[in-house]
């Protein structure tokens, strides 16, 4: 049997390709058994929660005309769960990178098992119809590769957009805190105030905008003005504004002036943000350096030792080996 798998390639494909389901199957049975009471949870909190009439619900069924959506519907209708076992942290890290449909953790999920099968796949078939195909250690080791990538690079995408949002928050704070300032010592309150800077920053600064539109509607639904605060910072993922939430549910707590902790608080955020644009720039000579050495420094010690090697080779041999 060793002897046929090793002379016939057709045989070795079939069976690496045999293989490969029976992982894929055992794997998918034992994952569905793991998560089969986090579904249940899932299934009895959609219940209760079922009765409101909320703004994730009506997202919920605008998302019914996505075509990814109803894939990962129809693979759950199936049998397959998409629920993440560790659902919450998952719904924190899209939500940071702005994915705030309640459908996305599920379209996460599908997407990082496409990838994980559908490339080895890929790869399979492709080394099956090249010329010459690889041996069965090069397609497990390549296809296991390709796996990783396809399992971890959603991962990477979700982190990436996730740190380039809150950069934006980062450094468009503070001028968000300098327009707050103005709009309550001109006589607003902090929730009139946060409402007028969140519609005048809609075009400069869409995420904080959005940070503080949700923020005034919790308000005026009638959300505590804690929670809505705690909220806002959980939602941003920047520290900075958690501190800033902290301070101002302090300062309510306390009776101190709103005024004056949003001027403190802004003449820190700016001095942070001097200090990071600082860095940056103190960073760049060492930066540079790299592509000096790498690129400029060769050329130049070519430019300078090739006339003296000329002239050896001109001169200096020929006189010693008395030519």
């Amino acid at each position: 049997m060793i002897e046929f798998l090793a002379l016939n390639t057709v045989a070795r494909i079939a069976v690496l390709l045999l293989v490969f389901i029976l992982i894929v199957v055992v794997s998918i049975s034992v994952i569905t058994y793991a998560i089969n009471r986090a579904q249940i949870r899932a299934q009895i909190k959609t219940i209760s929660s079922s009765s409101f009439a909320t703004p994730a619900a009506g997202r919920l069924q605008a998302d019914k005309s996505n075509k990814w959506l109803q894939l990962a519907e129809q693979i759950e209708k199936s049998g397959l769960s998409l629920e993440d076992t560790k659902s919450d942290k998952l719904k924190q890290k899209l939500r940071a990178a702005g994915y705030t449909s309640p459908a996305a953790p599920k379209i996460f999920t599908l997407l990082r098992l496409g990838l994980t099968l559908g490339l080895p796949t890929i790869y399979v078939l492709l080394s099956a119809s090249s010329a010459e195909p690889l041996s069965f250690l090069q397609l497990y080791v390549v296809g296991s590769v390709i796996a990783l990538v396809g399992l971890y690079l959603p991962n990477l995408v979700v982190q990436a957009r996730a740190d380039r949002r809150r950069e934006e928050v980062t450094n468009g704070f503070p001028d968000c805190l300098d327009l707050m300032l103005v709009c309550v010592e001109a006589g607003l309150g902090l929730e009139a105030a946060m409402d007028r800077v969140g519609r005048e920053m809609v075009n400069t600064q869409p995420l904080i905008a959005s940070l503080l539109s949700n923020v005034t509607l919790q308000l005026r639904a009638g959300a505590q003005r804690d929670d809505a605060l705690r909220q806002m910072g959980d939602e941003s993922g920047v520290e900075e504004v958690r501190s800033f939430a902290t301070l101002l549910i302090q300062s309510d707590k306390l009776g101190t002036s709103i005024g004056d902790t949003l001027r403190v608080y802004a003449n820190e955020m700016r001095e942070k943000r001097r200090m990071r644009a600082e860095e940056k720039a103190y960073r760049l000579p060492v930066l540079i350096s790299i592509p000096l050495v790498v690129c400029m420094l060769p050329t130049m010690i070519g430019v300078l030792m090739l006339p003296g090697a000329v002239r050896i080779v001109r001169e200096m041999i020929p006189a010693m080996t008395g030519g």
